[in-house]
């Protein structure tokens, strides 16, 4: 298939002059249309959107390459753009676009315009041919020049092919290369490009490896990379780098490869790129950050832990809201108590599965943030810091030394004393679970634990290098993680929790209650299912044995004290459904503002919402907690002041809307619910950035 082949007249522009990057997509997407291969124009703008908002498709060099696949699609398409006064398309070189090409692709098997795109994204690397397109006099003559290149310029494979480091002399430097994007097409084959180019003007022999959506082209040899004096590695994801260990190796961002290929040769022919040691993650991961500035990095690390994190955040989260329907539907919603949501068999199974896979997330969570940080070594460090974060410290009373005497009888010794009194928690003795806060600590530590750890082993002997991985990094680093969860940040959050514990009772007692429900409602909603949360939560089912006691020692149910146990439960629970459904509104309101990923989860989001699962909102709150977490604090507080401005009472501890039975002024309630979701859902709209800025 030739590039003109998908290139209708009607869909080339020569004279467009958009004054901004909206208004640029806008004027392609209906000059796509006019190719009559669209079978639904909106829907492939928003497929042409979503794939902008992943990262943008301003390649740099004046090209843009938007492009969108899907079912709307009838069979594939081009459509071009000459904009001869630039506009602002964020590119990433921050220099204007010139020409853009937009494609379009059905939702098949059949990738042959991911063929097409790659050979095109290589043709545009050459000036000469940009300018001539540019210049265009009209349609018919921009089309031949096209299928004039077309014709001279040979596939993506011939090309490749001929990047080899055969029939060079011992006399002339030899360089591998590597390149990939996490989309593999444009990016990963202009990178390729501009490194063969660049090489070609230096002087240097090079062979290079591409790692795009259609797979791995020209893969290294090892006998390639033997004759190599220096590796280059342009890529924003992950590619195998074990078996460069011992070579000169430059890592950059797959931009530099594309507008840096000069300056990489320059440090290829002055030999003084480092040889890369094999067990450096930070080397490696250099690669995985496409902004490759510092605040990047940590959106990227920790975006890694947030996608790993979602799947046991949904399916445990739906199977736990399954449970409470199902005690709903066999009539004991109003009289479960604490045990509803797994009073029949069937309940119970589906809540014990939610509950271990939810039980997963902080783990997860800590664990992939630790991987991206520090490749493999990472992975169990951070796993067993989400798991200390998840469960705090150990109960002092399941142990033998209980009383400060060991078996024997014999008594604690003082270094003894001091683990005992600082590594575990005495049943009322507070809350140490730092929940998905705590989690995300742990992951960050866990992998600069190991990054530390490299460093400081790479004077060991060589025969020791089997043993670094499989010994020193989870020995050492499983224990200083540990060290460090035990003694610092499980016992801060046991100390904040009490604090939090005795201010919500002195408000209480107060008669307080519209400040109370306020500050129930936002406990609820900073770290979703964390340790604030679980201490507003934990309050609310104290008040609830409290109220019990009340009407046990005789008092009514409309008595004053019974009623304020009964108000605050309400905040509680209203406080914690607000999170997940004022995100998932926000999803649909301001779609720009979320990943394809996150707008996937908002149907998700509402089910546990509406099921007071309020760890639906943690995967947002853990990739942007900066900008999610004060918008769904301020919704679930005015949720829980108007709650318990109405007099809304609560008698049962969980269940969302399965128990609204037992809910006092029930309209009010939901119209509470309902506010404060809308809250956070404009806030995100106002505060959250486009994703694509971020």
């Amino acid at each position: 298939m030739r590039i003109t082949d998908l290139l209708d007249k009607k869909s080339v522009k020569l004279d467009a002059a958009p004054s901004n990057k909206q208004e640029t997509l806008d004027m392609a997407v209906e000059l796509m249309g006019k190719s009559g291969k669209i079978k639904d124009i909106e829907a492939y703008r928003k497929l042409v959107y979503a794939r902008e908002e992943e990262s943008t498709t301003g390649v740099g060099e004046g090209i843009a390459i938007p492009h969108g696949k899907g079912n709307c699609v009838s069979r594939p398409g081009l459509a071009a753009m000459v904009i001869r006064n630039g506009v602002d398309f964020e590119a990433l070189d921050d220099e204007p676009v010139n020409i853009l090409f937009l494609i379009a692709a059905p939702d098949t098997e059949d990738n042959v315009h991911l063929d097409v795109l790659s050979k095109l994204s290589m043709m545009l690397m050459d000036e000469d041919f940009r300018n001539s397109l540019i210049n265009a006099g009209s349609v018919d003559e921009f089309l031949s020049i096209i299928d004039q290149a077309d014709e001279e310029r040979k596939s993506v494979d011939e090309s490749l092919a001929d990047t080899s480091l055969s029939d060079g002399g011992d006399d002339v430097i030899k360089v591998v290369a590597v390149t990939s994007c996490p989309t593999g097409i444009a990016h990963t084959y202009m990178a390729a490009e501009g490194l063969e180019k660049a090489a070609s003007k230096a002087g240097i022999k090079i062979k290079i490896e591409t790692r795009g959506s259609t797979g791995a082209k020209n893969v290294l040899t090892e006998d390639d990379i033997e004759a190599a004096d220096c590796v280059v590695v342009t890529a924003d994801s992950k590619v195998p780098m074990s078996r460069f260990k011992g070579k000169k190796l430059i890592a950059r961002k797959v931009a530099d490869g594309i507008n840096k290929a000069d300056e990489i040769m320059d440090i290829v022919k002055s030999g003084k790129a480092s040889v890369y040691n094999g067990d450096d993650a930070a080397e490696e991961n250099e690669n995985a950050a496409e902004g490759g500035g510092v605040a990047h990095k940590i959106y990227t690390w920790l975006m890694s832990g947030v996608s790993h994190m979602l799947p046991f955040v949904i399916g445990g989260g739906i199977l736990t809201a399954l449970a409470f329907l199902i005690d709903t539907i066999a009539g004991y919603g109003a009289t479960g108590g604490g045990d509803f949501g797994s009073i029949t068999p069937l309940a119970a199974l589906l809540k014990y599965i939610g509950g271990l896979a939810m039980g997963l997330m902080v783990p997860v969570l800590a664990g992939y943030i630790a991987y991206a940080i520090a490749d493999r070594p990472g992975l169990a460090v951070g796993f067993v810091g989400g798991i200390l974060a998840s469960n705090g410290n150990p109960l002092l009373e399941k142990f033998t030394f209980t009383s400060s005497k060991l078996a024997d009888g014999s008594g604690l010794g003082g270094f003894s004393k001091f683990i005992t009194r600082y590594a575990f928690v005495n049943k009322n003795g507070g809350n140490t679970v730092s929940g998905f806060l705590g989690g995300i600590v742990a992951g960050f530590l866990a992998g600069f634990i190991i990054l530390l750890l490299q460093r400081i082993c790479r004077k060991l002997p060589q025969v020791m290098d089997g043993l670094k991985p499989t010994l020193i990094y989870p020995l050492v680093g499983v224990f200083l993680e540990g060290i460090i969860m035990v003694f610092v940040l499980n016992p801060l959050v046991g100390l904040a929790n009490t604090g939090l514990s005795d201010m919500l009772t002195a408000l209480s007692k107060a008669g307080m209650l519209t400040l109370l429900g306020l500050i129930l409602g936002a406990m609820m909603a900073i770290d979703m299912g964390g340790p604030i949360n679980k201490a507003a939560y934990v309050y609310g089912m104290g008040v609830l044995t409290t109220a019990a006691g009340y009407l046990d020692s005789g008092m009514s149910s409309s008595d004053p004290k019974v009623q304020a146990c009964y108000i605050a439960m309400a905040a509680i629970m209203v406080g914690g459904m607000v999170p997940p459904v004022g995100i998932a509104l926000a999803c649909f309101f301001f779609p720009k503002k979320f990943t394809k990923a996150e707008r996937g989860s908002a149907v998700s989001n509402i089910v546990m919402g509406a099921s007071f699962i309020t760890e639906g909102a943690i995967p947002f709150a853990a990739a942007d907690p900066l900008h999610v977490i004060p918008c769904t604090m301020v919704g679930a507080g005015v949720a829980g002041f108007l709650s318990a401005l109405f007099n809304c009472t609560l008698m049962a501890p969980h269940g969302g809307i399965f128990v609204f039975a037992t809910v006092g002024n029930p309209l009010l309630y939901i119209l509470s619910w309902v506010i404060g979701s809308a809250i956070t859902c404009i806030m995100l709209g106002v505060i959250k950035k486009p994703i694509q800025n971020i």
